[in-house]
């Protein structure tokens, strides 16, 4: 339950994030809940790998560099589906942002909802 009302409220992240940011586009609550998945997925299968094979830059960087991996993903994902377009990377990066906040809000919100039965 828990995951589902965090990938719901993902999903409607994002559409504020196209309701706020005019450079980021989502057709449908359909086609946001497809995006947050797929969000989801390259944030956890591909991101690891790109932020190991850019550590120097990333320490150079003092951390910056993690943003734009971030705006990677948000741009990947929408050159994967039909229905959640990103006009470019500067779109990326502010759109992965914005996203980014309401996902820690979000998180906080739903640990509350459901503590974990350890505490």
């Amino acid at each position: 339950m828990k995951t589902l009302t965090r990938w719901l409220l993902l999903a409607g992240a994002l559409l504020l994030v196209a309701h706020l940011y005019p450079g980021v586009e989502v057709k449908s609550f359909w086609s946001a809940m497809i995006a947050a998945l797929i969000l989801g997925l390259l944030n956890t299968l591909l991101r690891p790998v790109l932020v190991l094979l850019t550590l120097p830059v990333t320490v150079v960087s003092l951390g910056l560099f993690l943003f734009v991996i971030n705006a990677l993903m948000f741009w990947a994902a929408a050159g994967v589906l039909e229905g959640f377009a990103v006009t470019g990377f500067g779109a990326a990066l502010i759109g992965s942002l914005i996203y980014s906040l309401c996902g820690m809000l979000i998180d906080t919100v739903v640990e509350r909802l459901f503590p974990s039965p350890i505490d």
